[in-house]
Order: C-alpha cells, then structure tokens, then sequence
C-alpha cells in the first residue's frame, strides 16, 4: 500500500525497520538512509534475514543538509517519511518533504543544537504550510511522547469527561550489566535529563531545579521506584488539546548509581554543549603516526565527546534483563458525573524486545509506535493535512494495533494513583 523512508539507522530504526517489514500488507517498499550508508547497509540485511521482506533499500543522506534530503526524496517518492533520527535535524526534514509533496512522521520534537531545549513551537510554525500542500505531518510518535499521548486520548474519549489530572510515568526496572550507560542516544538523553523540570498546574507553567522533586511510585509487575519530575514534550500539546486539564506532570526512574555517575559527568564538566578549545597530538595522516612532539588546536563539545567513549546504546540489549513499564496515572470527572481515577499502562520486556529485534526495551517501545503511526497514515485512519500531535487523532486503531504488535496495554479502573 505504501513506500517508507526511514531516516536514522539506530536502534529505534532498528525496531522500526524490523516491524514495518512484519507487516508488508501494508508497507509495499523501504529505504533506509542515514550519514553512514554502510550502517543501512547492514540493517537492511538484518532485517531482510529476520523477516523474509526482499529488497529493502539504502542511502547516505545528511540529515543537516535539505538539499540532499530533497534530491534523496525527489528520487526515491516515498509516501511517507518516519524520521528517526537527531531531533536537530525535524525542521531541515520538515523543509525538505514540503519541497518534494512528502508526507512526515516523527518520534521527538525539534531541539537546537547549542541550547537543551526543546518544544514544539518551532515544528507548529509549520501547520499552515503542511495544510496549504496538502501533506500532514504527525509529531511525536514514539511512546513518550507518543503512546502516552494517544492513551490520554483513549482515556477522554472513552472513561471522561473531563480529564483534570494528567500524570506520565516512565519506569525502566531493567539492568544492562554496565556501570553507566544510556538507552538511548546519550547526547539527548543527558541533555533531556540534566535540564530544569517543568510541569503544568493551574492554567501556568511550574519550573523546578533539575531532579528536584521525586517520590516512590510502585509500578506494575515492578514495585516501587524512585521517580522524578521532568519536563517532558508531550505536557505541552496535552494541555492545549485537553484545556480541563489542571495539572499535567511527567515523571521517570533513576537508579541511585546513574545518578551519581550523572553528577560527576556533570561536576566535572563533560556535559557541556558548548565548544572548548583541545590541544590534541598531531599525527601524519599517511600513516597515523605522531609528528614528534607537535600539537594542534581542536574544537569539541564535551558532551558529543561522551557520547563517542560511552557504551552503545544498540549493544545494551544482549545483556538486558527485567522491564519497563510506561503509563497514565489520570483523574477527573467520568462519563457518569463523578470522580474517577484510571491507569493505563504497557510493561515491555527487555528480553522480548531483543530475541525479536536485537534491540533492548527501550528502543522497542519507540521504533514500534513509529511503524504503527506510519500505517495509521498509510491505511488513511491518520490523514489530515497540516502539522498534528498524535493525540488530534482518533487512538482507537492505534490502541488496536499495539496489543498485536508486541505492545500489549492494561488499563485499572478506580486505582490508587500514588499521586
């Protein structure tokens, strides 16, 4: 029914690739591309030995630059393209299927290089656009932000009336065997992590300290975990679409060992975004051998330099044991006039998500929202043109479609919330 291209060939492409080639009824052709073309190379091959789907194409493309993305796009046509990869470049991926008729999807909203911040303002500049062209582009398709949104969606339409009190929370009980590493991409996710939080409460914008402000929630199938406040990109759209809203926060577990290897990443500067000057030895580009005792001047970032001596995220998932589990914890006024409270969730299994795809959990429960938001596109249950949350559309196939494509989801009627 459709060709796809997937830009990025980390883990979350890696799972996205895998699934979209399980459901060929609906994805006819792919193509990978990233900056390195021999990565596509190899995931195409991976995936094509897993599943059996023959023909999965590649490319080099630099996400940073819209001319190549548009000669790329222009060549290839796809029907829609699923953007995975650095949340630097939505907006030059954004500009590029404008220019060539293509429509869009993405897991993250756009942040700037030389600033960690990130919201959706510079992504929603381009709703008239979209809607004149005639394309739609669907932000935020991953599990948070993603699945969470769309299950506060589930949840009005079908529990509420008014949903008065939103809270996301994002469990991660697994353990990689690794003294410190991240899930996924380090550079974002110390960025994400180490900012000051932010939530909504009373018509107004909250900001705390970073990981200022935590408490035990106990988790299904888990127990209790340590949880922080974040600020978190889906609060934003949510509010705006769900206006009876008072308060909206989102929260994640940090094991204490993390937390103190954060601190020294921090304390010790290595989290850096801006540039330092580094004398570094030189060496004789023939043969890679030092010049003497001669030096020159560099410039890096320490925190894309962390990220280079840092473990894999895409190796994590070999030795990854236990689970997660990510939900919404919501209170309000049901359909029959009184209070309630609802809890719906999805535990994932790190083991599961790694015998299936190579990839650990965490990358599981981004790359398959992400495939299933390009089929919502693709079997036209999730075409309107303009710039959308996934929230704006209808969750009732989405929600169908996670529990038979290894995201099954649990919901708990008048619960305690813990919060």
């Amino acid at each position: 029914m459709g060709k796809v291209l997937i830009i990025g060939a980390g883990g979350v492409a890696t799972v996205a690739a895998h699934k979209i080639a399980q459901n060929a009824d609906v994805f006819t052709d792919i193509m990978i591309a990233s900056r390195t073309k021999a990565k596509c190379d190899r995931l195409a091959a991976a995936v094509e030995r897993a599943t059996g789907f023959k023909g999965i194409k590649t490319a080099q493309v630099d996400a940073d630059e819209v001319q190549q993305l548009v000669e790329l796009l222009s060549s290839y046509k796809p029907d829609i393209v699923v953007n995975l990869a650095l949340p630097y470049q939505d907006l030059t991926i954004m500009e590029a299927c404008l220019q060539t008729g293509c429509n869009y999807l993405d897991t993250a909203n756009y942040e700037p290089k030389d600033e960690a911040h990130f919201e959706y303002s510079w992504q929603w500049a381009y709703r008239e656009r979209f809607e004149k062209a005639g394309l739609t582009a669907i932000l935020g398709c991953g599990f948070d932000p993603g699945v969470t949104s769309i299950f506060t969606a589930y949840a009005a339409k079908h529990h509420f009336k008014e949903i008065q009190y939103l809270d996301i929370v994002d469990c991660n009980a697994g353990d990689h065997h690794k003294a410190f590493a991240t899930n996924f991409n380090p550079e974002i996710n110390i960025r994400e992590i180490t900012q000051k939080g932010l939530y909504w409460e009373n018509g107004k914008w909250v900001e705390t300290e970073p990981l200022e402000i935590h408490k035990d929630l106990t988790y299904p199938e888990i127990g209790p975990r340590d949880s922080y406040l974040l600020h978190h990109e889906e609060i934003e759209s949510l509010v705006i679409n769900y206006p009876t809203i008072k308060r909206a926060r989102f929260w994640m577990t940090f094991g204490q060992q993390y937390l103190k290897h954060l601190e020294v990443i921090q304390n010790i500067g290595m989290s850096r975004i801006d540039e330092i000057e580094y004398e570094a030895p030189l060496a004789d580009p023939s043969t890679c051998q030092l010049v003497n005792s001669s030096t020159v001047k560099v410039k890096i970032v320490p925190l894309q330099f962390l990220k280079a001596v840092l473990p894999n995220p895409q190796d994590l998932g070999e030795n990854y044991e236990g689970q997660t589990s990510i939900g919404c914890r919501i209170r309000g006024i049901g359909n029959d006039g009184k209070e309630h409270t609802y809890y719906v969730y999805n535990n994932c299994s790190h083991r599961a998500a790694y015998e299936e795809t190579g990839m650990q959990g965490v990358s599981y429960t981004t790359g398959v929202p992400a495939m299933i938001g390009a089929m919502m596109f693709l079997t036209g249950k999730w075409v309107k043109p303009g710039v959308h949350n996934v929230e704006e559309f209808d969750p009732d196939p989405f929600m169908e479609q996670l529990n038979s494509q290894g995201l099954p989801w649990h919901e708990l009627h008048d619960v305690d919330l813990e919060l």
